[in-house]
């Protein structure tokens, strides 16, 4: 058996963009701690998610120095960072998620390629998939809606090797929203169970991650390549997730059957 530790971030939503980075960061050593050897954030969590929210306009300058900074923090606690972050190429804004390796050094970016139409109107879809190494583990990131609606995007990623695809992904309780105590619970909505639906249907491990907030409809999971449940946050309780995963059982094997019709 091979196995692998990871963590991820279900943290409360920052209340500045300054914030979010001092949140990272204090993360990056808990994980360390724990022996993970990559941890993953939520969507946008540095300088936090906009679309709905009151926050600065996109400041490239500042996500500069933010991603030095985690970086910086990444390297000295040796893990490797997924962070959900933004940025601005050639006048455009994308959700993405910049991954850093456990040295610090920049591995490259995932862009979100199918937005949610809520957020149409702040940013610009991203184009063009891969998949990323952290020692003997090979990862793919979905973020938010393309991976809830669009399983194609998972398997994508697992048909080129990845064993793990992590889900970052922002969700909040609007009013009247069913407030779930258990995981995938037949009366909320249907997003939990397309986790386990995701990691399933491609033999891959699938990791979501989402802020900690008071009667969230989803929260922090990892579902098995069989497709069931490995382990969850309780709902709206900060901190990290923990999870050891073992690479022998992610074949993804359902993902390389898929044929053309």
């Amino acid at each position: 058996m091979t196995t692998f530790r990871i963590a991820l971030a279900n943290l409360r939503f920052p209340a500045t963009p300054e914030e979010s980075v001092t949140l990272a960061e204090q993360a990056i050593v808990d994980a360390s701690s724990e022996r993970a050897g990559l941890i993953c954030f939520p969507e946008c969590f540095v300088p936090g998610y906009r679309v709905g929210k009151t926050l600065p306009p996109l400041d490239p300058p500042f996500l500069e120095r933010a991603w030095r900074s985690i970086a910086a923090a990444a390297a000295k606690a040796s893990i490797a960072v997924v962070l959900g972050t933004e940025r601005m190429v050639d006048g455009k804004q994308f959700i993405t998620a910049l991954v850093i390796n456990s040295d610090g050094t920049v591995a490259g970016f995932q862009d979100k390629v199918q937005l949610d139409p809520s957020e149409d109107h702040v940013y610009s879809p991203g184009n063009g998939r891969r998949v990323f190494h952290a020692g003997p583990l090979t990862f793919g990131i979905v973020i938010c809606h393309e991976g809830w609606r669009y399983p194609e995007t998972v398997r994508e990623a697992a048909r080129q090797g990845a064993q793990i695809v992590f889900h970052p992904h922002f969700g909040e309780a609007e009013p009247g929203d069913y407030r779930p105590s258990s995981f995938a619970d037949p009366a909320s909505s249907f997003h939990e169970k397309a986790m386990l639906c995701r990691a399933a249907e491609n033999t891959c491990y699938f990791a979501s991650v989402n802020c900690a907030s008071d009667g969230s409809p989803t929260t922090s999971a990892v579902a098995r390549p069989d497709g069931t449940l490995l382990c969850y946050q309780p709902y709206g309780k900060p901190g990290l997730l923990i999870a050891d995963i073992d690479l022998e059982t992610a074949t993804g094997f359902l993902a390389t059957r898929l044929r053309s019709a």
